[in-house]
């Protein structure tokens, strides 16, 4: 079997193609006119065969009986498929190479990711046959549906036109891969947020290799025995395919050295995983091709491909169908020197045997151009939702905006392979007004955990709920007291902060709960409202060391015992001490009625000073201390009273969002622009329409003269009274935009002096940086406001102008000046 040269292809022509050129001359210019106008208007040929594609199928055709002829064992190959109009075509020519504009699709990545969701498995017509036709890129994007064979084209066209060098492999896989059955497959960990695929960690080539992991093969045999035992006990074991090595498939093979890919590796474009080219699941190869040539695999490979070598320039094992066009890389390197020797000058003889004879080269594509629009992208998925089964996962996954929760993405997890015990349910959002990220319902436990995205009320960032607690965390660097989290269960609120000027990173508030409350959860808000600030018994205060004073006076942990009335000191622990310094202050007794206030004495106050150095302060300073220990105590209970009102607040804001959920549209994607373009047309409408209120006045008057049936004549009292009504109605269609701007006003304002409050109280502790960051934050939110507020005034100030204009026009309608009385 001898490839195909262009010695060999220089045969006499046919009749018909002579008949074909002879009628053509008799025809004349006209003919060939209307020809090239119908190949511009078609831009493909897709409905017939020019000469270059003809002269190709009679190639595959010639070497298709000769392969037949010298391998009679062996089972035809994939060459000369119809197209979608029926007509033969050779696949390397069904290839489109096309670079596409969208990041995605820069990287291999990418591109099997988009291929995988935006096409939905077409069953071969046999499992054991190759397909009898073979569809354009192009036509199979607008069906959305596919053979393996036809979205192996499609994503072999992108990696191409991605500058990989990448082949269309036709062979033999499992059952499983030609089906793309995962069921059998763990569930691919999630990610929770997106990557871009063009900002991936470069690797540092003279970073240290990590120490191999040493483990015993023996060991790891003896476990996948014992778990092989334990599935075919529990009957786990999958059935036995009886067309295994029979079952015909296509994927993508994509070679090392192009865009720094190190290895050879296989992707299967039906689910969009990469595979190593040794793995049990690719059982053979037949033969393999790009947009340049066709290579017929001459090696044997009975069980698997981990023994296929890829050298497509050794012709012992590779057969190509065209000489000369051995690889993609060798036909650049000849184009670049024919180039070169061209624009030097004429070929001498030397130069000539070099280059060596001129190939016939493979056909240009026939089908159209690939178009992945961004609605595609967006909408991904056939039909806007795909689902997909795993090992005792099912993972479910929407359109962007099609959802209208803006969900994305949804994996349910089951206890058994049956698939109906849930034991959890995890959801991806975008877009919402709640800035909710991902959010996680675990069924056994009955515990639901939301994560949200910076930017929504009280800086909240994750919520987990259940019917033991509350736990919330927040992003203390936003928040003005540095709260971190927050844990709230059916005896303490436990705070944790981060970043005080006081120091404080820790206060717990233990509280009782009236006996017919369960459970957190279903606590009644009003109860919140008095369970704190009443009911509490303890208040524990820790903090981290302060390097401005002394060990001896920095307490690192305060408890406030309400019910004893006393205070418990403890202070950081000396360098060389094994145990901290302690205090207990008692507070004397208030005055009654009955009796007089106790006075503080020796024996309110209990001390244990591990540094026998350090001088014990008097009972005057130790008075002086209690005092302000019990305004901090009064601080301490304000503050259980603030948590306990953003608690409810919280709660209350998540029960309406949910009931009140919108979508916030980027701008960047086509939903958005879409609802941009609408908005802007609203927009001119409103103004269209407020100017056609101007000069349609009569439609304001109309509806008042129906309610007096139309008089004749009207006193000039009654002219007042309806110029006033619809002046009344013209100012309150004006009113939406102006009182939006007054609350708006407000909010910056309130904004501002709540920063200004606590830079008053922080004032002492704030180095310059600080005060520097206070001071812009007050210049620019005055700016703002200073916006706002002229914004404001211009619309008051135009309002008032036209309804003026608006009264002008009243008194000269033809309405009121034929029916006013003289």
């Amino acid at each position: 079997m001898e490839p195909w040269a262009e010695s060999q292809s220089e045969k006499p022509r046919g009749e018909s193609e002579l008949q074909e050129e002879q009628r053509l001359q008799q025809e004349g210019p006209r003919r060939i006119s209307d020809l090239l106008q119908k190949l511009l208007s078609e831009g493909t040929t897709a409905s017939y065969n020019s000469s270059s594609e003809a002269r190709m199928v009679e190639i595959a055709e010639n070497f298709q009986r000769q392969y037949s002829h010298l391998f009679p064992e062996r089972r035809p190959l994939l060459m000369c498929p119809e197209n979608e109009n029926g007509i033969k075509k050779f696949v390397s020519t069904t290839l489109r190479p096309t670079a596409v504009e969208h990041p995605e699709l820069y990287h291999w990545k990418g591109c099997a990711s988009v291929v995988a969701d935006l096409l939905s498995l077409k069953p071969l017509e046999s499992p054991v046959n190759l397909p009898r036709q073979l569809f354009a890129p192009s036509t199979v994007l607008q069906s959305q549906s596919a053979t393996c064979f036809e979205a192996a084209t499609l994503l072999c066209s992108l990696l191409i036109g991605a500058d990989y060098e990448a082949y269309c492999v036709s062979g033999y896989a499992s059952r499983e891969m030609c089906e793309c059955d995962q069921t059998e497959q763990e569930c691919p960990p999630m990610d929770t947020g997106e990557k871009d695929m063009m900002q991936e960690p470069q690797q540092n080539k003279y970073r240290l290799k990590p120490k191999k992991k040493l483990q015993s093969r023996y060991l790891v045999q003896q476990e996948m025995k014992k778990k092989n035992k334990e599935s075919a006990q529990k009957g786990e074991e999958p059935p036995v395919d009886t067309l295994r090595g029979l079952r015909v498939h296509c994927w993508v093979l994509v070679f090392s050295g192009s865009r720094d890919i190190e290895e050879n590796f296989f992707i299967d474009p039906l689910s969009g995983n990469s595979h190593s080219t040794d793995d049990e699941h690719f059982l053979g190869i037949e033969s393999m091709w790009d947009n340049y040539n066709y290579y017929v695999n001459m090696q044997e490979c009975c069980k698997d491909c981990s023994e296929v070598k890829y050298d497509l320039e050794d012709l012992k094992r590779w057969e190509p169908v065209l000489a000369g066009v051995t690889c993609k890389k060798k036909l650049k390197d000849k184009v670049l020197k024919r180039k070169e020797i061209r624009f030097l000058g004429k070929l001498n003889s030397e130069q000539e045997v070099e280059l060596g004879p001129k190939a016939f080269q493979m056909p240009k594509p026939w089908s159209s151009c690939i178009s992945i629009s961004k609605k595609n992208l967006e909408h991904r998925y056939p039909g806007g939702k795909k689902v997909t089964f795993y090992r005792k996962a099912k993972l479910e996954r929407f359109g962007l905006y099609l959802q209208s929760d803006g969900l994305l993405t949804r994996l349910t997890t089951y206890k058994d392979l049956s698939c109906t015990e849930v034991e959890l349910v995890k959801e991806w959002y975008q877009g919402r007004t709640d800035f909710l990220d991902h959010r996680e319902f675990n069924k056994i436990l009955h515990v639901t955990t939301e994560h949200f995205l910076p930017g929504r009320s009280f800086h909240l960032l994750f919520h987990r709920y259940s019917d033991a607690e509350h736990k919330m965390e927040f992003n203390s660097s936003a928040r003005a007291d540095g709260l971190l989290r927050r844990v709230l269960t059916k005896s303490d609120m436990t705070e944790m902060f981060e970043g005080r000027f006081d120091y404080l990173h820790y206060r717990r508030i233990s509280f009782s709960i009236p006996d017919g409350l369960s459970d957190v959860q279903h606590i009644p808000l009003k109860i919140y409202q008095s369970l704190i600030f009443v009911s509490k018994q303890k208040v524990e205060e820790r903090f981290h060391r302060n390097p401005n004073l002394p060990l001896s006076d920095d307490v690192a942990k305060r408890v406030f015992l309400m019910d004893e009335r006393k205070i418990q000191l403890t202070y950081h622990m000396e360098y060389f001490a094994a145990i901290p310094s302690k205090r207990v202050l008692i507070k004397p007794l208030p005055a009654t009625e009955s009796r007089r206030a106790e006075d503080f004495t020796s024996a309110n106050i209990q001390t244990l000073q591990v540094d026998p150095s350090v001088k014990p302060p008097s009972r005057i300073v130790l008075y002086l201390v209690l005092q302000d220990l019990v305004k901090g105590e009064i601080a301490a209970a304000e503050h259980a009273k603030v948590s306990r009102n953003e608690f409810r607040d919280i709660l209350q804001s998540r029960e309406e969002e949910e009931k009140n959920l919108q979508l916030i549209f980027s701008p960047w994607t086509y939903a958005g622009a879409a609802l941009a373009h609408k908005h802007q047309k609203q927009k001119l409408k409103t103004a269209e329409q407020q100017d056609w209120q101007l000069e349609h006045v009569d439609d304001y008057l109309v509806p008042h003269l129906v309610n007096l049936e139309f008089p004749e004549t009207l006193s000039a009292t009654d002219v007042e009274n309806l110029v006033a009504k619809c002046v009344q109605e013209f100012k309150e269609n004006r009113k939406g935009v102006a009182n939006f701007l007054k609350e708006h006003h407000k909010k910056l304002l309130q904004e501002l002096r709540e920063k200004q409050r606590w830079y008053q109280q922080n004032q002492g502790l704030l180095n310059k940086e600080e005060v520097e960051k206070f001071h812009d934050y007050c210049s620019d939110k005055t700016l703002v406001m200073k916006v706002v507020q002229r914004r404001l005034d211009r619309y008051v100030e135009e309002t008032s102008q036209k309804v003026a204009a608006f009264r002008e026009q009243l008194l000269k309608s033809p309405w009121l000046s034929l029916q006013t009385l003289s």
